[in-house]
């Protein structure tokens, strides 16, 4: 079952797949988390949070009109390769259709890129580097 959830809830599963455990749950909070028009989506399955999604308002240079940022996604180990990612991402373009969005963007891990490629996202960047913690490409979807 997919749910609107809060940060709080979603750090811990954050901290564990993205930054291997390594920081303090409030190290784990992106500046975007808290702003007018976020939302996080969470993925329950047994009851269990399996997967976490973080959307917040914000054009990418160069492409006009009302834009989300998706950020912070993650997947338990042990329910990856199930479809939950992208039916959990597949909510959110549905309800951001809703909202007038014309298109949603990430920061894609280079791990990641089939993933975002098989929900429709495009690359639109060269491969770059974040510090600490790898390889990336912006990668784009246009919804209205």
């Amino acid at each position: 079952m997919i749910k609107f959830i809060t940060v709080e809830d979603l750090l811990p599963l954050r901290n564990e797949v993205l930054r291997e455990g390594k920081l303090t749950l409030d190290e784990c909070r992106f500046p975007s988390d808290d702003i007018e028009g976020a939302f996080h989506l969470g993925y329950y399955q047994n009851n269990e949070l399996a997967c976490v999604a973080s959307f917040h308002p914000q054009n990418y240079t160069g492409y006009p009109g009302k834009a989300y940022q998706l950020r912070g996604m993650a997947t338990i180990e042990k329910y990856r390769g199930k479809g939950l990612g992208n039916q959990l991402v597949n909510f959110a373009l549905v309800y951001l259709r809703g909202q007038k969005t014309n298109y949603v963007w990430c920061n894609a891990r280079k791990k990641a890129v089939q993933f975002y490629l098989g929900a429709g996202f495009e690359i639109i960047s060269d491969e770059f580097e974040i510090s600490g913690i790898g390889p990336h490409f912006v990668m784009y979807v246009k919804i209205t």
